[in-house]
Formats: C-alpha cells, sequence, structure tokens
C-alpha cells in the first residue's frame, strides 16, 4: 500500500493558528463554520457586507478587484461561499442576467471597475463581450445551487458552442469549463466533452503530471496548475484526466504545500501587501477543505 501524504492534527493547528492571526473576519467565520461545528449566521452576516443592492458582490471580496461596484469573478466567489453554507444565491442570477453582454455571456471585469485599484491582469475589454472562463464558472455555480433561472438557458447556449469547438484554452479558462460540464444538467452531452477538455489539458501542457507541464504563455513561473485544481471533488468529470498514481501524487503535493506560517499560498502573482494575505486566509480555509474532501486530514 503506497503510503500518502496528510495533513496532520499539528498542522491543522498551525493552519488554524494562521486563520485566526491574519485572515479575514469572513474567513474567520468559515474556518469555525467548516471545521468547529461553527453556526452559519455569522459567515452570512460577514458575506452579506460585500454585496450591493444590484444583487451583486464586490468591495474586495475577490482580493484582486478593489472597487465597491459588483463583479461576476467577485460574484463566483460569493457562490461559493453559499453553497459551504447551504444558502439560497437569491438575486444573483438577476443580476448577473442584468450585467450580460448582448452575445449571452458574461465579461471577465466589469467596467465598473474602471476606476479603482485591481490586479493588473484585471484588464477592461474594448468591447463588451463575454467571456468563457467566466459565464462557464458562474453557471456551473448556480446548477449547482440548484437555480433554476432564464439566465442559465443564455449562459448555456453561449457555453456549449464555445465548448464545442474549443481547440485551444488556457487552465483558468479550462478550470472554468469543467464547472460548467460537472454541474450542468445534460450529463449526455458534458461527459464527451469532458474528456476532450482533458486531452486538450494534457496535450496542451497545462497541467504538472510528473515531470510534464509548464506555465501557460503569459503566466507566471509558478502558475503551474496540477490535477487537483481541475478535479476540486472526488466525483469531478476531471478526476478521470488522471491516473490514480497522479492524483494521489497531485493531493501530496498539495498537503506538504502548506508554509511555515500554517497559510497555503496561491500560485499567481500577489501585487499588494493586504492583496497577499487576504487571499492565503482564503485559500487556506478552501484548501484544508478540499483536502477533507479527499481524505487528507489526519485524525
Amino acid at each position: 500500500m503506497v503510503r500518502v501524504q496528510t495533513v496532520s492534527p499539528e498542522s491543522f493547528a498551525r493552519a488554524e493558528t494562521f486563520v485566526w492571526s491574519a485572515a479575514r473576519v469572513l474567513d474567520r467565520h468559515r474556518h469555525a463554520h467548516l471545521f468547529a461545528d461553527g453556526p452559519a449566521a455569522p459567515v452570512l452576516a460577514a458575506l452579506a457586507a460585500y454585496r450591493n443592492p444590484d444583487g451583486g458582490y464586490g468591495h474586495a471580496l475577490e482580493p484582486d478587484g478593489r472597487g465597491p461596484g459588483s463583479q461576476p469573478i467577485t460574484t463566483l466567489t460569493a457562490l461559493h461561499v453559499l453553497h459551504e453554507t447551504g444558502a439560497a444565491p437569491d438575486g444573483v442570477a438577476d443580476y448577473l442576467d442584468s450585467i450580460t453582454a448582448p452575445d449571452g455571456g458574461l465579461p471577465f471585469v466589469h467596467p465598473n471597475a474602471a476606476d479603482y485599484p485591481r490586479a493588473p491582469w484585471w484588464q477592461i475589454a474594448d468591447e463588451y463581450t463575454g467571456e468563457l472562463l467566466t459565464t462557464a464558472n458562474l453557471a456551473g455555480a448556480l446548477w449547482r445551487a440548484g437555480v433554476t433561472h432564464p439566465w442559465l438557458d443564455r449562459a448555456a447556449e453561449f457555453c456549449w458552442p464555445r465548448l464545442e469547438s474549443i481547440t485551444a484554452t488556457h487552465p483558468y479558462e479550462a478550470m472554468g469549463a469543467i464547472r460548467f460540464l460537472d454541474s450542468t444538467p445534460d450529463r449526455d452531452r458534458a461527459e464527451p466533452l469532458a474528456r476532450r477538455l482533458g486531452a486538450l489539458v494534457r496535450d496542451s501542457g497545462h497541467v504538472r503530471v510528473g515531470d510534464s507541464g509548464a506555465p501557460a504563455d503569459g503566466y507566471a513561473a509558478d502558475e503551474v496548475k496540477h490535477p487537483h485544481d481541475y478535479a476540486v471533488t472526488p466525483d469531478s468529470l476531471a478526476r478521470h484526466w488522471f491516473t490514480d498514481e497522479e492524483f494521489e501524487h497531485s493531493l501530496d503535493h498539495l498537503v506538504t504545500a502548506q508554509r511555515e506560517d500554517g497559510s497555503w499560498r496561491v500560485d499567481w502573482p500577489t501585487w499588494t501587501p493586504v492583496t497577499e494575505l487576504e487571499w492565503a486566509g482564503m485559500h487556506t480555509v478552501d484548501t484544508l477543505a478540499q483536502l477533507r474532501l479527499f481524505g487528507r486530514l489526519a485524525g
């Protein structure tokens, strides 16, 4: 039997100390809810501070966008938190419908970010058009939450032809696409497309497997994605892209990536000290939750 790496009780305690020392109030409450039987109400109360009257979320909930206005990707972060607590994403689909581009998709960055600090890669496009990364991620999150709404039909009509004709991608787009395929009700359509997407990801070197894989063009040297970045849950269609040995090695890597201060850090660049810590708190809670899903927390 192959011995796998697990987060020991001592390592978990170091992660917990980091959360209490450096994480935002929201992520402190998330940690308590997920790992200490804490109630959901404080999580939802903290999340509500990031919500806007239009039904979306802003105010740097997604640390790379510092402006107050609602953003699609920031709202995706909110959906993740709502799912953790079992809360319904009321009004979110209406917000997404209100900002959908004429082509049926959602932009990566809404123009309301123009006058506020943001990461260098939060570029506002010259034309207001949809992107697969954004639209697929948000549709997948709403399906996962059990939402039915006309916007989901529009989003699906935007995503399906792009997935069926895809010949090149990048890691973040592929991760959004697999979230869409994991959650769509159309399973017969999703499964063959997931196999094609997995082959494209592997053939393009967009995943670190053994000695293969490298950052995609335009990404930082450390920004290499691993099997667990695609298959974030055991039942993901992306799990079939990798052998058991490859996937277990990926989880071993994730366990051992914990820093001395107890945190896990994101692999993309952090452009200010505050965003580095905000991402670290969020990512540490996310990583512990994922490792627990895969049975990698000891004790």
